[in-house]
């Protein structure tokens, strides 16, 4: 296996030294996501919450998409994974094409039919304000427009993470937080001759540093044999492969777009609260990211650790692994709970400036401060899952656990806690979660001897 051993070797040596090798670079490339799409709250904040609420709105549908991504992105990685782990070198390079070709027809269906909805698409959520849907639908046409950008990035990171390499990413979203820390300001606001854009500008910014993501991620491959290999995307790739790779992403993905269509569907009975209500909780999602982030980052680490090592029969280093992963998410839950619950005002003031906003805001920080933990070790158990090819039952307790935020919210929301319920129904849910999972894959665990 030699085409393994100039990335980090995850199927021999310490464990918490190969998983903190591997998970480190993917936590920092999550929050330097997480870092410019705050960078961009900030500003659009600074244009006022009702921009805000029209970002809201449209950045649900870019949200969705990860979810249409994730078939391409995860039945590429966990496969090339457990290629990996075989020493199967050809069958890695047919994965990891195969992912790559279904990203860039799933991102040119997507981008064609988001904008010629875009006007019923925003409509779902009745905002109030004729300015607010303008200003929706033309973050919609761009954001969505442009999405191929975001596939291919997103699914590069998998097939660098399933190789174990999570520097590159990093270095690629670095470059990436950069520019759109540069951009936005520029496009939002406008610079000498080159005019304010308001929200437009907000998505250009974006679109523009994904773009840059993704051009760097694809420059360094061609420094790896294998991942360069895996980049001719003009060759055709052996219907067996995509079709395992379908069976293996299709659960995640519909878990993913389901979770979406869920807070959408929660987002439109936000809107009876007012366009600001909508801002509450883009702002304050966007906080919360921190926290989700970073464990989905996590997440992807294990999702690799355990992929390598299920393919390679190491069921006692998986169990191991999974462990000694726990125990990681489980202080990075409780530190950013403790940041939540006793820096809602002050962080929450740093994206809106209203002070008739805030006080709602910190609300919606503290509420959801109490799930952070239960979180963070849901996802990644979902990932530990995932990478043993067990996407099916991972996205079952999710679907239906998310689902049952509905009807708790509407519960909640109809008593004399008011928009506050919608947050306690999403925090409920997500310590149910948490819970749940670990003890799902605990007893998957159980018995587990040295051969699958």
């Amino acid at each position: 296996m030699k085409f393994v051993k100039k990335n980090i070797d995850l199927l021999n040596g310490n464990i918490l030294k190969s998983l903190t090798e591997l998970a480190v670079p993917i936590m920092a490339t999550s929050l330097v996501q997480t870092a410019y799409n705050l960078t961009d709250m900030a500003w659009i904040g600074m244009v006022g919450s009702d921009a805000v609420a029209a970002v809201g709105a449209a950045a649900m549908y870019t949200w969705l998409s990860s979810g249409v991504v994730t078939l391409a992105r995860m039945g590429g990685q966990v496969k090339s994974a457990h290629a990996y782990g075989e020493g199967n070198r050809r069958e890695v390079i047919q994965y990891g094409k195969g992912a790559l070709q279904l990203a860039l027809v799933l991102a040119a269906a997507y981008g064609l039919l988001t904008n010629l909805l875009a006007g019923p698409l925003i409509g779902f959520f009745h905002l109030n304000s004729p300015q607010v849907v303008a200003n929706a639908i033309t973050y919609l046409r761009i954001a969505c427009g442009f999405i191929v950008f975001a596939f291919i990035g997103q699914t590069l990171t998998g097939l660098y993470t399933a190789s174990g390499n999570s520097r590159t990413p990093l270095m690629a979203n670095c470059i990436g937080m950069g520019a759109n820390i540069i951009l936005d300001p520029i496009l939002i606001f406008g610079l000498g001759p080159i005019p304010g854009l308001g929200v437009a500008g907000a998505a250009v910014a974006t679109v523009s540093a994904q773009f840059i993501v993704s051009l760097v991620l694809v420059l360094s491959m061609r420094k790896d044999p294998v991942l360069a290999a895996q980049m001719r995307v003009w060759k055709p790739t052996p219907l067996s492969n995509i079709k395992t790779m379908i069976r293996i992403g299709f659960p995640s993905a519909v878990q993913s777009m389901l979770y979406c269509s869920i807070s959408m569907i929660l987002t439109r009975f936000v809107t009876s609260w007012g366009d600001t209500a909508v801002a509450v909780q883009r702002v304050g999602g966007q906080i919360e990211s921190i926290s989700w982030m970073t464990a989905e980052g996590f997440g992807s680490a294990i999702n690799a650790f355990v992929g390598q090592n299920y393919g390679a029969g190491n069921l006692k280093r998986v169990k191991k692994g999974y462990m000694k992963a726990a125990g990681i998410m489980f202080i990075w839950g409780m530190f950013t709970t403790l940041l939540l619950i006793f820096g809602a005002v002050p962080i929450f003031s740093l994206f809106i400036h209203e002070p008739e906003v805030i006080p709602a805001g910190a609300d919606y920080l503290r509420i959801i401060g109490f799930s952070e933990m239960f979180m963070c070790v849901e996802l990644m158990t979902v990932g530990a899952m995932s990478g043993m090819g067990k996407t099916m039952e991972a996205s079952v307790i999710t679907i239906i656990l998310t689902a049952a935020r509905i009807p708790l919210a509407l519960l909640l929301g109809g008593t004399a806690l008011g928009l506050n319920g919608i947050w306690w129904a999403l925090t409920i849910s997500s310590i149910v979660k948490g819970i749940i999972f670990f003890i799902v894959f605990q007893r998957m665990m159980r018995g587990w001897g040295t051969q699958k």
